[in-house]
């Protein structure tokens, strides 16, 4: 079994569009949750989304003015810009050969692709308008659209396509491109996910009731994972990649590597027990958790800190449970922990790419990012946990292993074990 690193990352997330923004943005703890204007108009509960900021430059960088004619894919914008960076930062070059690049792939997560560009289609086929659809309708609205947009674009001739498994979409895509990796079937792997923008995504969350409505005249504040003053999660969209390789095809190239990838797990509670469509399983939590370190042969004592899933729902205490039971850790013995979606909102399907891409960055410059809008401790959670393990402010610190674990609609599971990489 081949030994697998992290070469290449990409971002394009609420706050921070690009990893150095993006690091910035962690370190630093700034928000990219800010009022929706359509929203309010629009009606909804939630009047706060975390939305990258993506300008016409950032655009004309990854796409050419053809291409760009009659684009309306959001998710597809956001992973084509995340999956290129990584590419590029892991110093892999763009050739335009006869034959593809047959050691490279891409597994490239999505929940619903090209929502608008439907949308915009059903408008014309009901105004009797369908030779007017365009020719890339079809790229843009099939769910493998976006592992078909960046196969073209790189030239990749392994493994191309798109997995969805809701809100661990983006974790297990990492963990698959890991496995095919580590069993020698490729060299790299593209791996990430990615989410779309707008109401038609946003709109049943915001049906469910599941989404904070208390702070629309406060987006910053709208986020708040383990507080005792949690209501909902803020809807947010974005996307994150990995360049997944080979340590040999790594060291021989020279790439730089972020961290290593050492184990991890995916699996479903089958809504059965305490879990259903939108809630989780615990005794599937806790044995994706175990399961993952098993696989990566280390002990729950080597965890040194948790980038959780938790979205500011009843579910956080939940969570927390799981993991002190899953690790038998708790209090002041229970490893440090945060949740991006402090800062940028829930990004559904991207959410677990774009939260992998900040655990590497962790291990990687020695810091943990802080907590955001958590003073008020979750009362559930404060006896489980001493509270001096969720920083609210950025710790330097040098960190070994970190855990990343994602728990999606359907009661989909899934955890991945990363560690800072020594040769």
């Amino acid at each position: 079994m081949n030994r697998v690193v992290i070469t290449g990352l990409g971002i394009v997330a609420p706050n921070g569009v690009g990893i150095p923004a993006f690091t910035h943005a962690i370190k630093n703890g700034l928000s990219g949750i800010r009022h929706d204007d359509e929203l309010r108009q629009l009606q909804f509960s939630c009047q706060i989304v975390g939305k990258p900021q993506i300008t016409d430059e950032i655009k004309s960088e990854y796409f050419t003015d053809l291409e760009l004619r009659g684009f309306n894919s959001s998710g597809i914008l956001y992973g084509v810009i995340a999956g290129l960076e990584a590419w590029k930062d892991a110093g892999l070059p763009v050739e335009n050969n006869h034959d593809p690049d047959w050691d490279s792939g891409t597994i490239f997560g999505s929940g619903t692709s090209g929502i608008d560009k439907f949308r915009e289609s059903i408008y014309k086929i009901d105004d009797l308008q369908i030779r007017k659809l365009g020719s890339s309708v079809v790229a843009q609205t099939m769910n493998s659209g976006i592992s078909a947009y960046l196969g073209g674009k790189l030239g990749l001739g392994n493994q191309v396509t798109t997995n969805s498994s809701a809100c661990a979409t983006g974790t297990e895509a990492i963990i698959m491109a890991y496995d095919r990796i580590r069993s020698g079937k490729a060299k790299r792997m593209l791996a990430g996910s990615t989410s779309d923008s707008g109401p038609y995504i946003w709109a049943g969350f915001d049906a469910l009731r599941v989404c904070s409505s208390k702070y629309n005249e406060h987006p910053e504040e709208g986020s708040r994972p383990m507080s005792a003053t949690a209501s909902g999660f803020v809807p947010a969209s974005g996307a994150g990649a990995l360049i997944i390789e080979d340590l040999e095809s790594a060291l021989k190239r020279g790439a730089n590597i972020y961290a290593e990838i050492i184990g991890g797990n995916v699996n479903s509670g089958g809504q059965r027990g305490n879990g259903s469509m939108t809630a989780p399983n615990s005794t599937a939590v806790q044995r994706c958790i175990i399961d993952a370190l098993k696989n990566a042969d280390i002990s729950a004592s080597d965890i040194d800190a948790i980038n959780g899933h938790l979205t500011a729902t009843a579910k956080d205490s939940l969570e927390i449970e799981n993991w002190t039971q899953a690790l038998e850790r708790d209090q002041d013995n229970f490893p440090y922990i945060n949740s991006l979606k402090s800062l940028t909102g829930h990004c559904l399907s991207a959410a677990g790419s774009i939260e992998s891409v900040a655990t590497v960055l962790q291990l990687h410059h020695g810091f943990l990012f802080g907590n955001a809008n958590c003073d008020d401790l979750h009362p559930e959670i404060a006896t489980r946990i001493d509270k001096s393990k969720i920083p609210s402010k950025t710790l330097n610190i040098n960190l070994n292993i970190m855990a990343k674990a994602s728990f999606g609609f359907g009661d989909v599971n899934a955890c991945i074990i990363f560690k800072k990489f020594k040769i």
